[in-house]
């Protein structure tokens, strides 16, 4: 006598995941919600705990056993090389006369120099002179070795796409034969080197006790590269900005100043060199709550959720849905 077995949703998924097959319906929640969820959360680094780690880097580790000396900066609810779901950040240190070897690789990068003087990032060619409150870009594929030719440490903050391609099977680094790539100094102004000291008086031009200006390529005024952006703002004494909620995700680095930055229900503490990340889709306030006008730098993810059609901002009125 044959036993008909009865059909069951239990049965069929079981048989399903044999020939690795799973049904969307349960799932659809999770992978399509109605609403942007960031997997990382806001979290600050304190500077003042993380530069001894740099000094101590610098004295037992080399660069000739570590290409590039950083240290990453890792979302506590996430993954190196995460900061944000989008976005890494690391701490570079390199010594006076070293050369971090020369290669590329197909992340974009940028620098935002923290401290130090007289050191250089030569991209492509192009010896760029670094000092403190600089941004400096390095394009993807283009050729690029650090060194420092002054008397004391540099520190720079590096910030990359670099989770993006851990997702995308066409990342990788080549090396160039030599430490060097050939580079000279260019007499012009630098298409990959934007100082502070043109940032600032463009904050301070501006109207308003909170303010936020945007880098834009010198050569033709877009975003700095495809995946990532950048700012700075401007936060006189006693002020804070306006509630904003954005699909993009940021990191923040404390140039001048302290204050406080409502993420969400997360409150975040920082001073003068500290790094906060901000994750997407959570209304951010911040406030400067010191004696002194404030100054941030930002880079975030706006121009490749521009490129994605998926750039939503308001004023986080509405908890769960858009404006």
């Amino acid at each position: 006598m044959t036993v008909v077995q009865q059909d069951s949703l239990e049965r069929l998924f079981d048989e399903a995941v044999v020939e690795h097959a799973e049904p969307l319906w349960p799932l659809l929640s999770t992978v399509s919600p109605p609403f942007p969820v960031a997997k990382a959360m806001p979290y600050v680094w304190d500077y003042t705990k993380l530069r001894p780690f740099c000094e101590r880097a610098a004295r037992l580790v080399g660069t000739e056993l570590a290409e590039r000396r950083v240290f990453m900066l890792i979302n506590p609810k996430l993954k190196a090389p995460h900061t944000t779901d989008t976005l890494y950040a690391g701490l570079q240190t390199i010594l006076p006369g070293e050369t971090a070897r020369a290669h590329r690789h197909t992340p974009f990068a940028l620098r935002f120099i923290i401290e130090g003087e007289r050191g250089f990032t030569a991209v492509e060619g192009e010896k760029v002179m670094m000092q403190r409150g600089d941004l400096v870009l390095t394009p993807s594929w283009e050729w690029h070795d650090h060194g420092n030719e002054g008397d004391v440490p540099m520190i720079w903050l590096d910030g990359l796409d670099l989770p993006l391609w851990q997702v995308l099977p066409s990342n990788f680094t080549e090396h160039y034969a030599q430490a060097r790539y050939p580079s000279d100094l260019l007499k012009t102004a630098s298409n990959r080197r934007y100082p502070w000291a043109e940032m600032q008086p463009k904050l301070d031009a501006k109207p308003g006790a909170a303010v936020e200006e945007r880098y834009h390529m010198r050569a033709n005024g877009a975003d700095i590269s495809a995946t990532i952006g950048a700012s700075a703002y401007r936060i006189d004494k006693g002020a804070k900005t306006a509630p904003a909620r954005e699909t993009a995700s940021a990191v923040f680095h404390a140039y001048e100043g302290s204050g406080r930055t409502q993420v969400g229900d997360i409150t975040l503490h920082w001073k003068r060199g500290d790094t906060f990340a901000v994750p997407a889709w959570q209304t951010v306030v911040h406030e400067n709550t010191g004696d002194e006008r404030v100054y941030l730098f930002r880079f975030d993810d706006r121009p490749l959720m521009s490129a994605l059609s998926a750039l939503r901002a308001d004023e986080g009125q509405h908890p769960n849905g858009f404006c």
